[in-house]
C-alpha cells in the first residue's frame, strides 16, 4: 500500500507548476501530498513490523528496485493531462474500494490507516470520475484523447486485483480482504463511468503482472527512484 502511495504521489507531483489551469495544478499538488502522506503512515508501519529500525523514510529512499512492490499501473508515464486523470481515476477506483475493506481489519493499526486514509480517497475518486466524464463526453479531441488513454492503462487493471501468497497470508489472518472479491464492485463503477463518459472498454483480459510481488517492473520506475532518491543518497542522512 506505502509503495503504491509512494510511487503514485511522486508521479502526479511532476505536475505541479505545469498543469493545464491553476485548479488543477492546486488539485494536483494536493493530491500527491494526500497519497504522500497516506505513504508515510504505511511505511512507517511497515517498518515497525519488520523490527530492523527502517522507518518511513528509510523504505522510501533506500530501496531499489526490485524492493518495492507497487502495482504496475502506478508507474506509468504521466502522459497528456488525460492519460493522468484517467489512471488516477482507475487507481482511485479500487483504493476506495480495498481501503473500505481494510477498516475492519483485525490489525487495529491497518484499519486505523484505512479509515483516515478513506477520507481522501472518496473524494480524489469524485474529482477524478466527474473529470474522466466531463473530458470524455466533452469536445472531439478530448474525447479522443480519453479514450486512448483507457485503451493503454486497460491492461493494467488485473494486477490489482491479482491474489499471491502475501495475500492469502492475510486473509487467512483477517488483516486484508480477498483482493479477487473487490473486482465485481471495480467492474461496476467502471462501467457506470464511461458510459457517461461515452467511452469504449477495451476488449481482452490480458493483465500485466510483476510489480506488486516485485518479480518485474517497468524501466519507468528505475527513472522514478532516480530523481526520487538522487539526494538521500548523494548525502546519505541528510536533514533540513
Amino acid at each position: 500500500m506505502g509503495d503504491n502511495t509512494l510511487v503514485l504521489g511522486h508521479r502526479v507531483s511532476e505536475w505541479c507548476g505545469v498543469a493545464p489551469v491553476l485548479e488543477e495544478d492546486i488539485a494536483l499538488a494536493n493530491t500527491a501530498l494526500d497519497l504522500i502522506g497516506q505513504t508515510t503512515l504505511w511505511l512507517n508501519l511497515a517498518g515497525e513490523v519488520e523490527g530492523k529500525g527502517r522507518d518511513a523514510d528509510a523504505l522510501a529512499f533506500r530501496r531499489d528496485v526490485w524492493d518495492f512492490h507497487n502495482v504496475l499501473l502506478v508507474e506509468q508515464p504521466n502522459g497528456d493531462f488525460g492519460q493522468t486523470i484517467m489512471r488516477q481515476f482507475l487507481f482511485d477506483a479500487w483504493h476506495r474500494g480495498y481501503l473500505t475493506a481494510l477498516t475492519g481489519s483485525s490489525h487495529t493499526q491497518v484499519a486505523a490507516i484505512a479509515e483516515k486514509s478513506l477520507k481522501e480517497v472518496t473524494y480524489h475518486l469524485e474529482r477524478t470520475t466527474d473529470t474522466v466524464i466531463g473530458l470524455g463526453d466533452g469536445t472531439e479531441e478530448s474525447h479522443k484523447r480519453m479514450q486512448s488513454a483507457l485503451d493503454r492503462l486497460y491492461p493494467y487493471i488485473g494486477e490489482m486485483f491479482f491474489k499471491d501468497a502475501v495475500d492469502e497470508a492475510m486473509i487467512s489472518e483477517g488483516i486484508a480482504p480477498d483482493p479477487t472479491s473487490l473486482r465485481a464492485a471495480f467492474d461496476s463503477l467502471l462501467d457506470e463511468v464511461l458510459a457517461k463518459a461515452t467511452l469504449t472498454r477495451p476488449d481482452g483480459t490480458f493483465a500485466h503482472k510483476g510489480g506488486k510481488s516485485g518479480q518485474r517492473h517497468s524501466e519507468h520506475l528505475g527513472h522514478i527512484l532516480a530523481q526520487m532518491q538522487w539526494l538521500q543518497r548523494a548525502y546519505p542522512d541528510a536533514t533540513w
